[in-house]
């Protein structure tokens, strides 16, 4: 069954509810282009919290279907940043409109660590006790493949100035902002452009119809995209990466 939570939301909303297929075999450490040998088992005590921290990251791990708030939780105690994008939704109850929140990519959480901390992570014995399943694992980068093991993927990396323009967005309180995914849409994506007024002031992507309405799309990664609620044309230019 599915977490929802009315956190106080750092973040706000998920892309989509699916579960995408991860093919992508393993490559022990992260990097977009090589692959270095994974940190070996801990064997001397070192905790998460002692591992270098140096060069941190934004890292995809899958999780267990509707298990996103456990595995928040689990992370967290590691002494880990992590964000767990939240879905606004409007529901009725005994006749009064209430504001909850879900989460948005249930299976899907974002870790800001150095690769180290993230394998360490990883090894934990917890991770793999949980239910009889591996609570949480890398997401792999299906677009590229580690130097030293072509055959291989790399675990997926979000650069920052993508992570920031997400967070920015799935922070915003409306919940007509929706999960999409590059199948959903049927229409060609248009015009890179940034939203210059507004409650999406700021955000950056691309132009497209959804609905019939003109919408702009934030995509994060692989076909996975959020779209803003309507957006008029007097309302955007075209965006320039500085």
């Amino acid at each position: 069954m599915e977490e929802t939570t009315n956190l106080s939301p750092k973040a706000d909303a998920s892309l989509y509810n699916g579960q995408p297929t991860d093919t992508g075999s393993s490559c022990p450490s992260a990097g977009l282009t090589s692959c270095t040998p994974s940190i070996q088992e801990n064997k001397g005590g070192v905790s998460v919290e002692n591992v270098p921290s140096g060069n941190k990251q934004w890292f995809v791990l899958r999780v267990i279907y509707g298990r996103i708030i456990k595995a928040q939780t689990f992370v967290e105690a590691k002494g880990l940043e992590c964000y767990v994008p939240l879905r606004y939704k409007e529901v009725r109850k005994q006749g009064k409109k209430r504001i909850i929140t879900e989460p948005l990519l249930p299976s899907f959480l974002f870790v800001h660590a150095s690769a180290e901390q993230v394998d360490y992570l990883l090894q934990d014995k917890n991770i793999k006790a949980f239910e009889n399943r591996t609570l949480l694992r890398y997401y792999y980068d299906h677009t590229s493949h580690c130097e030293n093991a072509p055959t291989k993927n790399p675990p997926l990396i979000i650069a920052d100035t993508a992570m920031d323009n997400f967070i920015r967005l799935t922070s915003i309180h409306n919940p007509h902002i929706i999960p999409v995914t590059s199948d959903n849409i049927k229409y060609k994506l248009g015009d890179e452009v940034v939203i210059t007024e507004g409650e999406f002031k700021d955000i950056h992507g691309r132009v497209t119809r959804i609905a019939g309405q003109q919408r702009v799309l934030v995509e994060l990664f692989d076909g996975y995209l959020v779209a803003t609620a309507y957006v008029p044309k007097n309302a955007m230019k075209p965006y320039v990466e500085h």
